[in-house]
């Protein structure tokens, strides 16, 4: 009797178990299961994947001329001179922006302070001059060089397009710059992954001081590839190395915010921020007046920007360096600290702290 009571027990507990789930029975098993976070990383990976695509297409496919800054020295009384910058502006699609300046001396100062990337002005020969600036970004000054070139053509100008500031012999694009960058930024974030999942048990303080150590050696390691083993840029090297450093840290922070605040889907609004948004809008592949306006204007305020333009500065404008990427940099990286230190106690990591009186009783 026992056994066939057992068998029977058996036999409707197996039939509760066989009959069809319900709707909601299944749903609530979904969510419960993998499955649900493992289709929503489908979705977002594939989301990613085409806007990553289409931010980078969208800055860089087609860049078209909104406000170029250019200084005008003295304009030609000639006819053939005014008919030049008249053909300029008309060629640009009115982009060019001219300001006056009184000599050719105030006109370089400006262009060494990034207010200006041309110099219009009249040559000893009765025709113009267009001095560029290949160093405040090299779309640009081919873009101004070229059309220079046909409007003097059209014009029957003389024109001379001269490069005064020019890239390095090992960056004719001005591209290196850019990418030292987005290598800083992208493995900032990256080595604050690694620490949430290989150094889970890392409190605040720990955190932020291996956070602060590998943005130094990984600063110092992207800077001593591109100058000193493959030479392809001459940087100032303390200088640009603890701009590299600073990016990673901010970086690097700015996960671990957002990964206090959202938990696992902490990579979500990272990766927005400092790749779809912030690269895209630097200014280090194509300059900020080739990007559309929007972009051009965000891109500054944003940690890829501010660390494109601290590193541009550094290389080719010694001594007309800004305060205002650094305090980008410094206010991303404040504000990133002060979240995750106020809302520790949200953020998965961290291990619990043994009572030294437990610790003795044990």
């Amino acid at each position: 009797m026992s056994r066939g009571g057992e068998r029977g027990g058996s036999g409707e507990r197996h039939g509760a178990h066989g009959r069809p789930l319900t709707l909601r029975e299944r749903w609530e098993a979904y969510k419960n299961s993998p499955f649900l976070p493992a289709t929503v990383l489908v979705l977002i990976v594939a989301a990613a994947a085409g806007l990553f695509a289409g931010s980078y297409t969208y800055a860089m496919a087609n860049p078209t001329p909104h406000r170029i800054p250019a200084a005008l020295v003295t304009q030609p009384e000639a006819a053939r001179g005014e008919a030049f910058v008249a053909g300029m502006e008309k060629s640009l699609d009115a982009s060019l922006e001219l300001h006056d300046y009184p000599d050719v001396a105030e006109a370089r100062r400006a262009l060494d302070e990034q207010k200006v990337f041309a110099i219009v002005r009249a040559s000893a020969d009765g025709g113009v001059a267009l001095d560029v600036a290949g160093a405040s970004g090299a779309s640009v000054a081919e873009l101004l060089g070229k059309a220079g070139i046909e409007v003097g053509d059209a014009t029957g100008v003389e024109v001379t397009v001269r490069d005064v500031k020019p890239l390095q012999r090992g960056d004719p694009r001005g591209l290196a710059l850019f990418y030292i960058s987005l290598a800083a930024v992208i493995m900032g974030f990256l080595g604050a992954i690694q620490l949430s999942v290989h150094a889970r048990g890392l409190n605040p303080a720990e955190r932020i001081a291996f956070t602060v150590a590998y943005a130094l050696l990984g600063g110092f390691a992207i800077a001593a590839a591109v100058d000193w083993w493959l030479g392809a840029v001459d940087l100032p090297f303390v200088q640009s190395w603890l701009i590299l450093a600073f990016t990673m840290f901010t970086s690097g922070m700015v996960f671990t915010m957002f990964n206090t605040l959202m938990g696992r889907w902490a990579m979500i609004p990272t990766w927005g921020v400092m790749v779809l948004l912030g690269n895209p809008s630097s200014g280090g592949a194509v300059s900020w007046p080739l990007l559309p306006s929007a972009l051009g204007h965000i891109g500054r305020w944003l940690p890829p920007g501010a660390s494109v333009n601290a590193q541009h500065t550094a290389v080719y404008y010694q001594g007309h360096q800004f305060v205002f990427p650094y305090l980008v940099l410094a206010a991303w990286a404040l504000v990133s600290c002060t979240v995750f230190w106020v809302w520790r106690h949200r953020h998965p990591g961290g291990r619990a702290r043994t009572p030294e009186h437990a610790a003795a009783a044990t």
